[in-house]
């Protein structure tokens, strides 16, 4: 049976998932002896703050500010990338607070987050893991895009003028809104990102790096620039892996480019874990509106999306109302649910509204879906609605569960 079935029949999800994953969390800590710290983003959802940005370092650091007593910080992560400026702050922070930092990845560490990994002392990786090319994320306008693609995509304009004397009228007219500062700001960020490889490489990858494997020459600092200049040069060409996107597998690393990467498979209980951590942590982002996960042993913290809101508030007048009707769909199946939030201790409301099929509103502000399990977090809601009337709901009872 796979892992996520069995989570899955265990009906794992939610408060469980995190329980769950902060178990297999001290699990490893046992195991290893090593300190494991969980930072994980989901891929699948389509939020804009998903990428590797400054709100990601002052949690890891708020986390991990009283941990300095431990040397060995192990690092699990999945990220699509991000700000090379923000993985400089958290490499910095975390070399200069803890003997041994290494990386974990068994998912996606893509851009900014391949920087991250690189500058582990140690690196692990399972058969699904996967980094890829160097690259930074620049913001360009109001989006934040691929240096490299952008870059490419310049040059790629300027050989087409060149020979044929002309763009068409679009590109044309795209090319005409670049400044020469955005183009060198641009150039800048993606030397900068390589600039990162080669540092960390040489000061922390190749730390212990002592004599060579074959014929145990002596290395000497020289040695490990070059070496570390080779690697990033080979990371940095997109054309070589075809796609900024591209993922680069734990064999592409150790016969391609020749870095030392550790096998979690070889070692059968530890790659339990991994999985198993892995699973909870995706079974998270499906049941909740979570899309980023912090946690230790003994902290967790999720950034969490906060769904449409179900209401208008605007046409509410906040002396004149005792009880506000809510319907809340479920964000993953679609499944409605009829809400209502009290405003006055009065138990006709109550009597009144469930007689309809409604539920008062969730003392601890969430509603598991009896459909799919998703966890319909009512915080930004509930929020709105007591900042718009001034008024407290009065939340009674227990918390509700899957029921309409």
């Amino acid at each position: 049976m796979s892992l996520m079935k069995e989570y899955i029949n265990k009906r794992v999800g939610g408060k469980s998932a995190q329980i769950e994953l902060q178990k297999l969390i001290k699990k490893y800590n046992d195991y290893t002896g090593r300190y494991l710290f969980v930072f994980s983003t989901t891929l699948q959802k389509p939020i804009p703050q998903i990428s590797l940005d400054q709100e990601d370092y002052y949690i890891i650091h708020d986390i991990l500010k009283k941990k300095k007593q431990i040397n060995d910080l192990d690092i699990y992560l999945e990220t699509p990338g991000g700000s090379a400026e923000t993985a400089e702050e958290i490499v910095r922070f975390l070399h200069n607070n803890f003997k041994n930092v290494s990386f974990i990845v068994s998912g996606e560490a893509k851009s900014a987050g391949t920087i991250l990994v690189l500058s582990g002392n140690e690196i692990y990786m399972t058969e699904t893991g996967s980094l890829g090319p160097i690259d930074a994320q620049m913001r360009i306008g109001r989006s934040r895009i691929s240096a490299y693609d952008y870059m490419e995509w310049v040059e790629n304009k300027r050989t087409e003028a060149a020979k044929l004397g002309s763009l068409n009228p679009f590109d044309a007219t795209m090319i005409a809104q670049i400044s020469p500062g955005e183009l060198g700001n641009v150039y800048h960020g993606l030397k900068f990102a390589e600039d990162l490889v080669i540092e960390w490489l040489r000061d922390h990858k190749f730390r212990d790096w002592k004599t060579t494997e074959t014929r145990k020459k002596k290395v000497t600092n020289e040695m490990k620039e070059d070496r570390a200049k080779e690697i990033a040069e080979k990371l940095l060409q997109h054309s070589e892996w075809r796609s900024h996107r591209r993922s680069i597998k734990i064999d592409d690393l150790k016969n391609n480019i020749k870095l030392k990467i550790n096998r979690i498979e070889d070692d059968e209980n530890l790659s339990d874990l991994i999985y198993r951590i892995q699973s909870v942590c995706r079974l998270l982002f499906d049941s909740t509106t979570a899309y980023k996960i912090y946690s230790t042993d003994d902290t967790k913290i999720f950034r969490k999306a906060l769904p449409k809101s179900p209401i208008n508030l605007q046409q509410i007048q906040p002396q004149k109302v005792d009880v506000i009707n809510i319907s809340q769909k479920c964000p993953k199946c679609g499944e409605e649910y009829k809400i209502y939030a009290k405003l006055t201790p009065d138990p006709n409301i109550d009597r009144d509204f469930k007689n309809k099929g409604c539920i008062p509103f969730p003392k601890n502000d969430k509603i598991i879906c009896d459909k799919c399990g998703f966890e319909i977090d009512l915080t930004g809601v509930r929020n709105r609605i007591e900042m718009q009337v001034k008024r407290k709901i009065i939340k009674e009872g227990k918390n509700h569960g899957a029921k309409k």
